[in-house]
This record gives structure tokens, C-alpha cells and sequence, in this order.
């Protein structure tokens, strides 16, 4: 089972696309992995025969946990040393009550409690519901707590302390609405990040003619094209990008060993799906055409409606672009997305009344706020990144051809 996301401790197994035995070659859709913000491609990472499948449909699986070999002609795969894990639907119920059964009282401890092992992520759930972790049973393995576990015995407190004070709870006014898995994941890394990483904006506003005036001819040469239909996301994709090269800080990691800068830039860019947001990930932005952008946003996003984006589709970005202003916002302050160090915030063009050497024009305008770790860059370089971006969205020709 890979590790598809930050933080991710399973994933649900939710088909094969291959049978026992069959001929697989390396980079062919192999299983659909569900996690907690998508639904997955794997694709095959060798060429060989599938064997020894030890994971049904289904079934929630540890990270790292063998689930099948890919085995050469005539091949065995290894000795079985770990147990399969029982499909969802056959092996739900029976779980549930193993589970229940050997769950002890709500007002007993579990043995060796403070020994118990517990993920990163449960325990910071744990921390942020105040759940006593001496009262929760793992299910992971070895007996390791797991996110899963820590929210079951939340709901669990909740619906006894529901059902000891109903009287009051009946007074209070409003719903409670349950976040889904993607909303309790966006919660978790909203809160880390804003919670961890010191967050300083700056925002410009910049004048959006040459940009548009040069979205019109490249449209107008790609309608004897095949080529996808360039965005204003897609010209801002690619000039960050170019941009970036010259502003490394702004295109770093934060790490435990220090400040990670990258020569490359994979630019994440925020879509809307249902129940949340993915971060797609444009490979090598800096180096890509106008028409590979728009033709890898388009696929990306075609992929995440369907629910079948694959790895590479979310991770690896180094950078982030959050553009509302199809949604008509003007101006906003994005969240970093950690380890990335910066994140642009892009509103809506709009025509404004400006002064243009000394004389009342409108011109449409664009105002981008860059969110930026300040343990990584600081005010000037954020300053100076802004600076070149605007001077870029002014002769965007320039950059690009």
C-alpha cells in the first residue's frame, strides 16, 4: 500500500484492475487506491505477472503493508508473512464485533496504555478532540492507535454525554454538520499549518491589460489548433513558474534539516472537487508551453471529477496558485500548503479607476497576495518576487516566447 498523501495511514483498496496470474506491464493501471482526499490510479510499478494478491476489495490497508508481488514467468511470490486483510464487505461485521468484544468498558483503561504505540496523526486528533488515549483500543498493527480508532471513541463520548444531558442539548439552537474524511483532513493540515508555520502577505495590485490583450491572440492562433484552451490559471502557472527560477526562497521547503531549496518548479494549482480541494501538480511548470499547462490542468481536473487521479496527479509541488476570481472573490489570503514555503492568492480582473501618469483611466486590474513562511523567506525577497511577477504580468510576451 503506498503512501499517496502527507500524513496518510491507510488506504481503501477499491479495485483491481487486474486478476491473479495476469500479465501486468510497468506504468499500466493497476488498483484504485481510495484515501482520505481522493480516489487514486496505481499504476504497476514493474513488468510481470500479478501473484499472491493478498488484499480484497474493499479493505483498509496500513501504509506499507504488502498487498501483492509482481512476479517474473515461472515465479513464486514470497512466503506469506503477513495475514491478508478481509474484504470490507464480508468482513465488516465480523471485525465490528471482534472488535466490540474485546473492547473493554468505557470506564476502564487499556492495559499498558502509556506503552501503547499511537500515530503522529492520532495523536494529534486525540489532542484536538481530548480524547484519552489510555481509553482508546488500537486496531492498527501491533495494537497501534490509529486516527480511525481516535475518532470512533470521540463519537463514542459523544453520543454517551449526548444521551446524559439530552435535556440541555435539546435547548441549544443550530445542527451539527459531521465533516466527511476530506473535510476532516483539510481541517487537520489547515489547522497544523496556520498553527505552526509563521504566515506573512503581501499583496499588489497589478495592472491585467497586457495579460489579457495576450490571452486573446494565443486563443485566437489555437482555434486552428488542437490545443487545449489556455486559462488566465494557465498564464499565471506558467509565468510564476519562470518567475520563480530567479527567487528560490519562495520556491524552498521547510525541513527538521533546514531550508530545502528545489531547481525545479512543480506547481500545485487548487481545484474544487466535492467536499474539498486538490492541490494538482503541474511537473517541471518551467519548463512546460502554455498549451502543456493547459492540456495537463484540463486532464488533471477531468481526472479529479471522475474520481481517478493518480500519485503524481497530488504530490511533489513545490510551489501553489489559489485563483478565486472565478468565483468573483477580489482579494484573499491563502493558507501554505507545509513543507512548501509560499503560496499565491489570485482575485478576480476587474476595471478600476487607477492613475495612469498623473491622469484618471480604467484599466482592469488584478490583485495577487503571496502568503510566505518566514522562516524560509522574508519580507524584501517576498517583496522582490511580487515585483518581478507584476513586471512579468505586464509583458507576459517577453517571458514566454
Amino acid at each position: 500500500m503506498p503512501a499517496l498523501e502527507m500524513a496518510q495511514e491507510t488506504g481503501k483498496l477499491l479495485a483491481w484492475r487486474k486478476k491473479e496470474g495476469d500479465r501486468v506491464s510497468k506504468g499500466e493501471p493497476l488498483l484504485d487506491i481510495e484515501t482520505d482526499k481522493a480516489v487514486v490510479e496505481v499504476e504497476a510499478p514493474a513488468d510481470g505477472f500479478l501473484a499472491g494478491i493478498k488484499a480484497s476489495e474493499g479493505a483498509d490497508i496500513p501504509v506499507g503493508q504488502t498487498i501483492a508481488w509482481i512476479v517474473e514467468a515461472g515465479e513464486d511470490p514470497p512466503a506469506d508473512v503477513i495475514t491478508a486483510v478481509p474484504s470490507a464487505r464480508a468482513g465488516t461485521h465480523a471485525k465490528s464485533e471482534a472488535s466490540q468484544s474485546s473492547r473493554p468498558a468505557p470506564s476502564a483503561r487499556v492495559p499498558s496504555a502509556s506503552a501503547a504505540r499511537i500515530s503522529p496523526k492520532a495523536r494529534r486528533l486525540a489532542k484536538e478532540l481530548g480524547v484519552d488515549v489510555g481509553l482508546v483500543q488500537g486496531t492498527g498493527a501491533g495494537g497501534e492507535i490509529l486516527a480511525g480508532d481516535v475518532e470512533s471513541a470521540a463519537r463514542a463520548r459523544g453520543a454517551s454525554d449526548a444521551a446524559a444531558s439530552d435535556s440541555a442539548f435539546m435547548q441549544e439552537s443550530g445542527n451539527i454538520e459531521v465533516p466527511t474524511a476530506v473535510g476532516r483532513l483539510m481541517a487537520e493540515r489547515t489547522t497544523q499549518s496556520w498553527t505552526t508555520v509563521p504566515h506573512f502577505f503581501l499583496t499588489r495590485d497589478v495592472d491585467a491589460s497586457a495579460l489579457n490583450s495576450y490571452r486573446e491572440r494565443v486563443l485566437r492562433d489555437m482555434e486552428v489548433s488542437d490545443a487545449a484552451r489556455v486559462t488566465h490559471t494557465d498564464l499565471l502557472v506558467a509565468l510564476a513558474a519562470r518567475v520563480l527560477l530567479k527567487h528560490p526562497r519562495l520556491n524552498a521547503s521547510w525541513s527538521p534539516e533546514g531550508i530545502r531549496l528545489h531547481e525545479y518548479v512543480n506547481m500545485g494549482v487548487a481545484m474544487a472537487v466535492s467536499d474539498g480541494v486538490v492541490a494538482a501538480v503541474i511537473a517541471n511548470a518551467h519548463l512546460a508551453t502554455l498549451a502543456e499547462i493547459a492540456s495537463q490542468r484540463r486532464a488533471i481536473a477531468d481526472r479529479a471529477r471522475a474520481g481517478k487521479l493518480r500519485p503524481t496527479d497530488i504530490s511533489g509541488a513545490t510551489f501553489t496558485i489559489s485563483n478565486l476570481g472565478m468565483y468573483q472573490v477580489d482579494q484573499f489570503q491563502a493558507i501554505i500548503v507545509p513543507p512548501q514555503a509560499a503560496i499565491l492568492a489570485v482575485g478576480a480582473i476587474r476595471d478600476r479607476i487607477i492613475a495612469v501618469q498623473g491622469k484618471a483611466e480604467v484599466r482592469p486590474m488584478i490583485t495577487l497576495t503571496v502568503s510566505c513562511d518566514h522562516r524560509v523567506a522574508d519580507g524584501a525577497r517576498a517583496a522582490m518576487f511580487l515585483s518581478d511577477l507584476a513586471q512579468a504580468l505586464n509583458d507576459p510576451e517577453e517571458m514566454l516566447n
